[in-house]
């Protein structure tokens, strides 16, 4: 593999973010799994096949070879499996389906996306437990949380990355763009949109009485959080699946579109929109932000392009899980701005003794 030109497998797909940020680098797909069907219609309907169904049903020779894996995997209760066996076993949940396919295949390096409660899920445990199980397949891992915000997008959605190499090349994630889009940029004219994406007098009433007192702009997000207060925001707050419908509110007034939907997640407006709106929401609460994608996929296979090959040093470096340093061997150089300013203080450390 040069990272030039390259073959990939897109597992639980979704509407196939992932999958145009690497057809953008000079990546071929030949292989995709979504088990969901409205998902498998929009992807169908922009990438011209339907991806295969239930990954646990799929034997691993019957998926071709390929060069890099991506999976933007659900994060299925690790505590039941740790309840029952230890985090040392992964049987059972879907990051099992990844292994495997990891094991079978042996891609030059992969790409994985959860949510950010992966990082703290049983106090770093669950994390713990994939790392481990990555590095042991022979991959060297690095991960981070990335926000969506510092990519061009106008949404605040932090994830979690994990990049694994076959080789320990020297990857760092990028860090951010100098260019951003903004509401405006992103917004549909209220003229322009159906009714039905209008809230209901009463729930505009509502908000109005909600953020008294607060200095309302425009455009701007109207944020309903989990405690009932609502925030106002020149950004969206993170677009979830299973949210309630109002949520999020368009200068307090109405709901997203479908088009709003998609462009905050990074989707170009030439992608088709094959499905009713309640559809097109949770799609678009589950995907990933394709601008971020795209920007660790370019430094991933510049990466593999220089074969600047890691120190011993650098690879053994500890993580640091929220403030929590958590030791464990070669995991990489990158895991998290916190473990990065703690590395530098030891060299400094270092430095000074020696002098």
């Amino acid at each position: 593999m040069n990272g030039d030109k390259f073959k990939f497998i897109d597992l639980f797909a979704g509407i196939g973010g992932m999958r145009l940020a690497f057809e953008r680098i000079g990546g071929t797909c030949v292989f995709s799994s979504e088990w969901d069907e409205s998902a498998q219609k929009t992807y169908e309907a922009n990438f011209g096949e339907k991806p295969a169904g239930d990954i646990t049903k799929i034997p691993n020779d019957a998926i071709p070879k390929h060069d890099v894996l991506l999976a933007g995997f659900p994060c299925q209760p690790f505590s039941i499996i740790g309840n029952k066996k230890g985090f040392a076993d992964t049987r059972g949940t879907l990051f099992f389906e990844i292994e495997r396919i990891l094991s079978y295949h042996r891609p030059h390096c992969f790409l994985l996306e959860n949510v950010k409660q992966l990082v703290s899920h049983d106090n770093g445990r669950t994390l713990k437990v994939i790392l481990e199980h990555l590095r042991n397949l022979g991959y060297y891992i690095n991960w981070k949380v990335i926000n969506s915000l510092d990519f061009g997008i106008p949404q605040k959605r932090e994830r979690v990355f994990i990049a694994g190499f076959a080789k320990n090349y020297h990857f760092s994630f990028p860090l951010r763009v100098n260019h951003s889009l903004t509401l405006k940029d992103i917004l549909e004219k209220d003229d322009t949109v159906d009714q039905k994406h209008f809230a209901s007098k009463k729930i505009i009433e509502q908000r109005l009485k909600e953020v008294k007192g607060k200095r309302i702009f425009y455009p701007s997000i109207w944020h309903e959080n989990k405690g009932g207060n609502i925030g106002i925001h020149p950004f969206s707050c993170a677009l979830r699946a299973g949210a309630s419908y109002n949520y999020l509110l368009v200068n307090g007034v109405r709901r997203l579109t479908s088009r709003e939907n998609l462009r905050l997640q990074g989707f170009p407006d030439s992608f088709k929109i094959v499905v009713p709106d309640g559809e097109v929401r949770k799609q678009a609460g589950n995907g990933v932000t394709v601008p971020v994608v795209e920007a660790v996929a370019r430094q991933m296979m510049k990466a593999i392009k220089s074969n600047h090959i890691a120190s011993q040093q650098d690879d053994l470096f500890p993580q640091i899980i929220y403030g929590q340093n958590k030791s464990s061997g070669s995991l990489g150089h990158n895991a998290k701005d916190k473990s990065e300013r703690y590395i530098a203080r030891k060299r400094n450390s270092k430095v000074a003794k020696a002098s």
